[in-house]
């Protein structure tokens, strides 16, 4: 797994969601934001407001591969062990960015109006700064779900005020990355081995814990 460094639609509505399939970790609360039926909307919603201070805040992204099915909260997910698509698109300044096989991965998806991602993206940050990351483990970001008529716009500057300190995908207009990954709410973490078979996939405000445990098993 390589990669390189860094409309409106209604709110959808809130729900608890387990951590990674199957897995107990006492104490987490994993409140998520539901976005089932948001990409159907999402060619008629769009903004036309897409590059600020010279940084594109969608960027094309080409799918590789076989979509996965859209995540579900059970303890059996049809996606484990299957090979997830490689994506192949760039950073918010245009660096080429890819999720594809080489290297251990954790994908993780993010929406600036996301009141769980904004939670969240300061516990992944200090997770990277404490050494929670198992080594030889690539964590990348996708900021998708953008639109300049919601709050933290643009995500690129929301991504660099909480110094956020992984590779980030700005996932295309019309969520292509999302759709191809299957997801269904925010934040959203796949974890997939070198092979870029999924390993895990989970929804959520996760604890550091659970996410140092989970990749620790992909190594």
């Amino acid at each position: 797994m390589t990669t390189a460094t860094r409309r409106a639609a209604p709110q959808p509505p809130t729900r608890r969601h387990s951590p990674f399939n199957g897995w107990v970790v006492g104490g987490i609360i994993a409140a998520v934001i539901v976005v089932a039926g948001i990409i159907a909307v999402a060619a008629t919603t769009g903004s036309n407001d897409n590059n600020v201070d010279g940084l594109e805040q969608t960027h094309p992204v080409t799918v590789t591969g076989t979509a996965l099915p859209a995540f579900a909260d059970t303890s059996q997910d049809p996606a484990i062990g299957t090979t997830a698509p490689t994506l192949t698109g760039a950073s918010f300044d245009g660096t080429p960015l890819a999720v594809e096989p080489g290297t251990p991965t954790l994908v993780v998806f993010l929406a600036h109006w996301c009141p769980h991602c904004q939670r969240e993206v300061p516990v992944l940050t200090d997770w990277a700064a404490d050494g929670g990351v198992p080594a030889g483990v690539d964590v990348v970001g996708i900021a998708t779900s953008t639109t300049s008529q919601r709050p933290s716009y643009p995500p690129s500057a929301w991504l660099e005020r909480e110094q956020f300190p992984f590779a980030v995908i700005a996932d295309s207009a019309t969520y292509d990355a999302a759709t191809a990954y299957g997801l269904t709410s925010y934040p959203y973490f796949v974890a997939l081995d070198s092979q870029g078979r999924v390993v895990a996939r989970a929804s959520g405000e996760i604890d550091p814990d659970a996410l140092t445990a989970m990749l620790a098993n992909l190594t």
